[in-house]
């Protein structure tokens, strides 16, 4: 969950009067909106002759090449599972979006409106979408509508406040020269295996010790977590800063050296492969050279800080490429449980960002906090199709 300041978008419009209209509304949603720090369905056929043309735009970055993607209208009943979701689940995660975005033109009128309908009855939630909102289908410009969701959650590790025998691995703070340039997005700095070597000489404040250098390494994958502290006390952490180097998945690289198979390459699985090979743990870490700083936060009953500077979710959040689906917009997903056939279809908001969710068919679902959302987490990644709800025309001017 790490920062990716928004660039400029280009929208390339056919000459229908209505994908003109939704320009302006993504255009005026956009123009406000910048990120600050902290993922197997039946086949679904698709009537193209009832389905409006694609707005078709394109994302460019200097040096990287521009992904081409789609927004295709579609009707509600082309979305798996809509008239089954509890979408009242979702409403506080709207709410919290709303939040953010109800100074934009384009949502002013809908987030007032949202705030009307006090504790809303799932039916009363499935309207007010079906007035304020119209699902467009992502898809890649070479028409291909899958992609690939991940998951993601707020672990709980073992720490102290001091360094012990026992707990002799840091969780870092944000490096004091860092602080003092006060810089908004990471620079480039050391890498992990530096940072890791020289911390002390570096004087990067240390804000507990933990236990497992695993659990650490995944405690910054998660980008957030609890820490559990020997007197019962527990404090939260979230993402200050980033190194910003790019990211390597040791999982990959693991399967790339014949470690483990395709299939063992979830957290579990590595996880299992570093227990039983403590000699070549570090040589696998320091090939990931992203590091990520720490900071305090408070508030235990709510979830972890999204990129969208509100509290995300459990299992209603979803980390996005904002370069794409701009932050805080509804997204309808359609994917599986881990590891299974059985249907995930839902409504979730794009209120995270992580730096390996880039492209248009990219999600990062947000389970929770604690062991069983970890469980879920840590063995998802699933085909998925994606939906994101555009804001009607007319909900920006009517009464």
């Amino acid at each position: 969950m790490n920062s990716i300041p928004l660039s400029h978008k280009s929208f390339y419009l056919n000459k229908r009067r209505f994908f003109s209209g939704i320009l302006a509304v993504i255009s005026l949603t956009i123009s406000g909106c910048s990120t600050t720090p902290p993922y197997n369905q039946k086949p679904h056929t698709q009537d193209e002759s009832q389905a409006s043309r694609p707005i078709i735009k394109h994302h460019k970055t200097p040096g990287v090449r521009a992904p081409s993607f789609s927004f295709a209208k579609r009707a509600w009943e082309d979305l798996p599972g809509w008239m089954e979701d509890d979408l009242a689940q979702a409403w506080p995660a709207f709410l919290r979006s709303c939040d953010v975005l109800y100074k934009k033109r384009t949502w002013g009128k809908i987030c007032e409106k949202s705030k009307r309908l006090g504790n809303p009855t799932v039916a009363s939630v499935r309207a007010f979408f079906h007035i304020h909102f119209t699902p467009h289908q992502i898809a890649t410009s070479e028409k291909n509508n899958k992609g690939l969701v991940t998951g993601y959650y707020e672990p709980q590790i073992y720490g102290s406040r001091f360094r012990t025998k026992s707990y002799k691995y840091p969780i870092l703070g944000i490096p004091d020269e860092l602080t003092a340039k006060k810089m908004s997005v990471s620079p480039e700095y050391f890498p992990r295996q530096e940072i890791e070597k020289n911390f002390a000489s570096m004087e990067i404040p240390v804000l507990f010790w933990v236990a497992d250098k695993i659990d650490l390494f995944f405690l910054q994958i998660q980008g957030s977590g609890r820490v559990s502290l020997p007197n019962g006390e527990i404090v939260k952490i979230g993402f200050g800063m980033s190194n910003g180097l790019p990211y390597t998945s040791i999982g990959k690289v693991l399967v790339e050296q014949g470690e483990i198979k395709l299939h063992e390459a979830s957290m579990e699985g590595i996880k299992k492969w570093a227990n039983a090979n403590p000699n070549k743990l570090d040589n696998l870490l320091h090939k990931n050279e992203r590091y990520i700083f720490f900071k305090n936060l408070k508030n235990l009953d709510e979830g972890p800080i999204g990129a969208m500077n509100v509290p995300l979710t459990p299992e209603r959040s979803l980390a996005v490429d904002p370069q794409i689906i701009p932050l805080g917009f509804p997204v309808y997903l359609a994917t599986t449980w881990p590891n299974s056939n059985k249907p995930l279809n839902r409504l979730v908001l794009a209120q995270d960002t992580g730096s390996a969710i880039k492209g248009p068919l990219r999600g990062d679902f947000f389970w929770g906090f604690g062991p069983q959302a970890g469980y879920q987490a840590g063995k998802m990644k699933q085909i998925a199709r994606m939906w994101v709800l555009l804001p009607n025309i007319r909900s920006i001017d009517s009464p």
